[in-house]
């Protein structure tokens, strides 16, 4: 379904009961709503960057809720539609942080250098974000955390707003850096968003540990 790593790291949350309930009403939803990202990209974000490679996890809130946006990867939308908002305050923080002027939405490229994009929820009905809030994805997207805490290879958590950042008890593993800050919604990311340099400070802890450093 995702990958082998995956797989085997998910092996009894993939069997529970839980995600088998999820499953079922999942697929029921998308039978009889329009549901985003597309079916067979929900588990993108963990096609796209294995276990073993995780380098960075981004994590987001559920996916873009507008048509031919979401595609699986937090903060990521499809090629040919308007960028959200958040997305062009990420590439202006980008290009201030490190010089960077990134033309493409899609960050599947961020994705296969080991950056975990990975929403807590995982699916959305068009047009009403969080309605998929609380039918099972958060206790299987914690789990997914809770698992890259426990690995002894280094790696950087980026929280971005006050739900990414709610996860942080989850994340106890001294080896890993927690970089947190305002949402780069325009609502927030003047708050501490802007001028946090998240992205120099992820490369910089890489590199220090011996880790290739992230191409933004």
């Amino acid at each position: 379904m995702i990958n082998k790593s995956w797989d085997v790291i998910l092996n009894n949350d993939l069997k529970s009961d839980y995600f088998k309930h999820l499953g079922l009403f999942v697929k029921n939803e998308y039978r009889h709503k329009i549901i985003y990202p597309k079916y067979e990209n929900i588990f993108n974000a963990l096609r796209y960057t294995d276990y073993d490679d995780v380098k960075v996890v981004i994590l987001g809130q559920d996916p873009y809720h507008g048509e031919n946006e979401a595609h699986g990867l937090s903060f990521s939308v499809l090629e040919g539609v308007r960028r959200p908002p958040s997305l062009n305050n990420i590439f202006l923080e980008l290009y201030n942080d490190l010089g960077i002027k990134r033309d493409k939405n899609d960050l599947t490229d961020w994705a296969k250098q080991g950056v975990l994009l990975l929403n807590s929820i995982m699916t959305v009905v068009k047009d009403h974000p969080l309605s998929h809030k609380n039918i099972g994805w958060e206790e299987f997207t914690d789990n997914i955390i809770k698992y890259l805490n426990n690995r002894e290879k280094p790696m950087v958590f980026i929280l971005w707003g006050s739900f990414a950042r709610s996860k942080k008890e989850l994340i106890t593993n001294k080896k890993h850096l927690i970089i947190e800050s305002a949402h780069p919604s325009p609502l927030s990311a003047h708050r501490g968003f802007f001028g946090s340099k998240p992205f120099s400070k992820c490369n910089n802890f890489l590199e220090k540990n011996g880790i290739k450093k992230i191409n933004w």
